[in-house]
């Protein structure tokens, strides 16, 4: 089963005037995405949002810079996804560049520990004996933990991106753009965003302070990691994460980025020199979450911490096998979670507001990957549950949503209509997590598709692809192909070009179990162009005339200079 799709041309604003260079195609590309002139689409760093503007953010590098004048032990408390991976390695090499000597990190385990700093964390933390406990994309919810850590006489910063409940932990500084009285423009930061920042402010106090006897340590060498954390964790690219992730971009092109990172890119055989954005979204991270979801994301953090490129292949070696593990088993529970679907007693084509799915084997560091995976075929809110370990009566649960409900607040909303009935719950708009009891299932769900049912117009159920229109046959060049993926970073906010047109289907074959490899003429004349459809084959042949929505893109296949089209959605013309 899956969602009726319909493909939807952008509205194109009036735009320029643009240099010459840049194709009239670019030109409204940039348009559609609010950039209509040329000093829009300039990413220069320098004009990076202030780290001053960031709230508290100077009382939180105080805390740091008095913490390494006194040679206090630092111990960073990161997250077991990239972000957080990401977060913990720019935490620990930016301190270490900035003159602290006694800085360590640990990581939640999904299963031991759960997420962020929990007071069972806390009492792992003891045998490390910190002064100051940095928490990086997670503590905005953590108040017990926060509060057993400063029972224990320790400093806590809190650094998040979470959007904040009712009450704040009581730690000594929190930092996150999304308190409510933050006026940070960007409200997008990722975990590793807000920790780089934090970083930028604590350069410029020990500066103000004349602790740089000589050049003052350079923080961009950590900005490649920034970028991936930041892609990875799909916040949207807005204009000052657009700023990171290309900064970060260039310097991987350039082949300075960390050792762990170069040799992730090199065992996922991309192309270093042309790396982009969704390179990092669909080969980089997902080798590092894996860690994460199925081990300990301690291997990722070690990963991006080694200095040492023959240990960093072996780290990374251990990770590509850890993500061959978790394909197997994602596929496994996206199987299991169709059938779930199929099984519902609902009429023909008929769908609950929002999905909730659970079996009692599936895995909780892949339940995320579930309701990402349903959420795009069935285009509703989905959420899928796994025990949190075996035999638990508690469940985990990932979610992740639709354009036009926010996760976050009808979880906030079940749980001031349902006192109890959610264990704990946090996220955003797009993403949340949360735990309940397996009992309370049938109820939380009956809860949940109320609330949304109240707050989702049905009209945004129906699935929509936004176009950027129609290429000539002439456009459909190298060239062109080769502007479009430099223009970017694209990603979640700031969508890749998709075109579509009516084309004639030259040939056609079955590639593996599930995708389409194609030759499509485009109906107004000219030469067939390669074309390749994953997971687009249905059983039967492809229509004589389909009409296509496609990704324009380089195709260096056996050394050839050529390009194709990368199919989005295919149907009958």
């Amino acid at each position: 089963m899956s969602a009726a799709l319909r493909i939807v041309r952008r509205e194109v604003p009036a735009h320029g005037p643009w240099p010459a260079a840049v194709p009239p195609v670019l030109q409204r590309v940039y348009a559609a995405r609010g950039i209509t002139e040329p000093a829009q689409a300039e990413l220069k760093l320098a004009r990076l949002l202030p780290p001053e503007s960031l709230g508290r953010v100077g009382q939180a590098a105080a805390l740091l810079a008095d913490a390494i004048a006194r040679e206090a032990h630092i111990v960073v408390v990161g997250d077991f996804d990239c972000d957080g991976a990401t977060g913990t390695a720019v935490a620990v090499r930016g301190l270490r560049l900035l003159g602290a000597r006694r800085v360590s990190y640990q990581v939640p385990h999904r299963v031991t520990h759960g997420y962020g700093l929990t007071p069972g964390l806390v009492d792992d933390l003891v045998a490390l004996a910190p002064d100051l406990v940095l928490t990086v994309d997670s503590g905005i919810a953590c108040h017990a933990g926060v509060a057993a850590a400063r029972a224990r006489g320790w400093q806590v910063l809190v650094t998040d991106h979470h959007l904040p409940g009712e009450t704040l932990p009581e730690a000594d500084v929190i930092v996150d753009p999304n308190l409510g009285d933050d006026a940070f423009p960007s409200k997008a930061l990722a975990g590793v965003g807000v920790v780089f920042y934090l970083l930028l402010a604590l350069r410029r106090q020990l500066r103000e302070a004349g602790a740089f006897a000589g050049p003052e340590p350079d923080l961009s060498v950590l900005l490649d990691l920034v970028a991936v954390g930041t892609v990875a964790d799909l916040v949207p690219l807005d204009y000052n994460n657009r700023l990171l992730v290309a900064a970060g971009l260039r310097r991987l092109r350039q082949g300075q980025g960390q050792p762990g990172l170069r040799a992730l890119i090199e065992l996922a055989r991309r192309d270093e020199p042309g790396l982009t954005a969704s390179d990092i979204g669909f080969a980089i991270g997902p080798r590092l979450n894996a860690a994460g979801r199925l081990e300990d994301m301690a291997l990722g953090i070690e990963c991006l911490l080694c200095d040492e490129p023959h240990r960093a292949r072996e780290l990374a070696a251990v990770l590509d096998r850890i993500n061959a593990e978790r394909k197997d088993v994602q596929q496994q529970m996206v199987d299991a979670a169709e059938a779930l679907v199929q099984q519902l007693p609902l009429g023909e084509g008929e769908l609950p507001p929002v999905l909730c799915l659970h079996e009692p084997d599936w895995h909780p560091g892949v339940v995320v990957l579930v309701a990402s995976k349903l959420k795009d075929r069935l285009h509703r809110p989905v959420l899928a549950f796994a025990p949190a370990e075996p035999g638990s009566a508690l469940l985990k649960g990932s979610a992740r949503s639709i354009p036009g409900l926010h996760l976050r607040d009808a979880l906030a909303l079940v749980d001031a209509r349902h006192p109890g009935l959610i264990e704990r719950f946090g996220g955003h708009a797009m993403a949340a997590g949360l735990s309940l009891d397996a009992g309370k299932l049938p109820a939380f769900r009956a809860a949940l598709e109320t609330v949304v049912a109240g707050l989702l117009e049905p009209s945004l159920l129906r699935a929509e692809l936004a176009s950027d229109g129609e290429l000539s046959t002439g456009e459909i060049t190298r060239d062109l192909a080769d502007q479009l993926r430099l223009a970017g970073p694209w990603g979640q906010g700031f969508p890749e070009p998709v075109f579509d047109g009516v084309f004639r289907v030259a040939s056609w074959r079955r590639v593996g179990e599930r995708h389409l490899k194609l030759e499509l003429a485009p109906e107004a004349g000219g030469a067939a162009v390669s074309a390749i459809h994953f997971g687009g084959w249905t059983g039967s042949a492809p229509p004589p005339r389909v009409h296509a929505a496609y990704q324009l893109e380089p195709d260096d296949w056996n050394g050839r200079r050529g390009v194709q089209l990368l199919v989005r959605h295919l149907a009958p013309a």
